[in-house]
């Protein structure tokens, strides 16, 4: 009996005291469970990357680019479907031909692998869309000397293992739409960012906007408002409202480590036509901080922006957090943006 209330008392004193002052005082702890960049953790663990075949993606072509000094990210161009026959090395040519071209910021954990988003790939080449998706900068370090020296070092996929933060994770999306502007010639360019993907997607294309370099699209999967309440409202810090700990020890600092994400703040800058679809069965993202984004939105934007537009999926669909792509309606509502049919 007395070792059952020891361990009791150890477990509360560890999720109580321990990681909450972890996550307060380490700024590298906090970018790692906003990131989360282990593609162990999600299906298919082991990814040869330069094989996007494996994973069912016919005409698709892995490279790696660079986006600032020593830092590069892995990137795969996915062809329209009228275009895989035609597939070689050489594909970037092909990004002036006329179909629209999707640049997919993916949210946290897993790669640009992981099976919904591969789903989602697949759907938008059957209808002839270009997907271009790539992993952001990322690192976690975990070094043990218990016996002897063991260094763990694991990132986001292939690219290049160093700090993640949310300036690194736009500037990786900023180079990767610069290098499909130099192709693209007069197609149509959505940027698409998904969850965490939806943050990075807004601020990139704010500073876009600011410099006159715009996407003609931009569609927000599953966005939230800021991080903040985001974590204010996760399953995980249930355990923690009761006790209002949850700002002083979880959100304080976030933005002095550079993990804020404050969309509701930065989807002021974005002029171009913006599509957001939330599941209302969502329960990582609840659909009230997607509504508070968007109400930020129609509020802060300049006057001469282009629309807005707002829709939600019925629970029937089951579309959750990451299965918005299996909605029947989808293809149809994304062909309305490209053709600005209701915008």
């Amino acid at each position: 009996m007395h070792h059952l209330v020891l361990a009791a008392v150890v477990i509360i004193t560890i999720i109580y005291v321990v990681l909450p002052l972890i996550f307060r005082y380490s700024a590298a702890f906090q970018r790692q469970l906003v990131f989360l960049p282990y593609t162990s953790l999600r299906w298919p663990i082991k990814v040869n990357y330069s094989q996007p075949k494996i994973h069912g993606l016919q005409g698709t072509r892995n490279f790696y680019l660079p986006t600032a000094p020593k830092v590069h990210v892995g990137v795969w161009h996915v062809l329209p479907r009228d275009l895989v026959d035609t597939f070689s090395e050489n594909t970037e040519t092909s990004l002036a031909n006329g179909n629209p071209i999707v640049l997919y910021l993916h949210g946290n954990s897993g790669s640009r692998a992981t099976g919904h988003r591969v789903e989602l790939y697949k759907l938008l080449q059957f209808h002839n869309y270009h997907v271009i998706a790539f992993d952001y900068r990322g690192k976690f370090t975990f070094t043990c000397t218990c016996y002897g020296c063991i260094d763990v070092s694991l990132g986001f996929a292939d690219s290049s293992q160093v700090l993640m933060s949310e300036n690194g994770a736009t500037i990786d999306a900023i180079r990767v739409y610069e290098y499909i502007r130099l192709f693209s010639g007069k197609s149509t360019v959505i940027v698409w960012g998904h969850s965490l993907g939806s943050a990075v997607a807004i601020k990139m294309v704010a500073s876009l906007c600011a410099v006159k370099q715009s996407p003609d699209r931009l569609i927000l999967e599953s966005p939230f408002n800021n991080i903040r309440d985001v974590f204010r409202n996760h399953p995980l810090t249930l355990i923690y409202r009761p006790l209002s700990v949850v700002d002083r020890f979880f959100t304080e600092r976030l933005e002095t480590n550079n993990v804020a994400f404050d969309s509701d703040v930065h989807i002021a800058g974005v002029e171009c036509p913006t599509l957001i679809l939330h599941a209302r069965d969502d329960r990582i993202v609840p659909i009230f901080l997607t509504r508070k984004l968007y109400e930020a939105g129609l509020k802060s934007r300049p006057t001469n922006a282009a629309a807005l537009q707002f829709i939600e999926f019925p629970p029937d669909l089951h579309c959750g957090h990451e299965c918005i792509y299996s909605a029947p309606q989808l293809p149809s509502i994304i062909q309305q943006l490209v053709d600005l049919d209701g915008f």
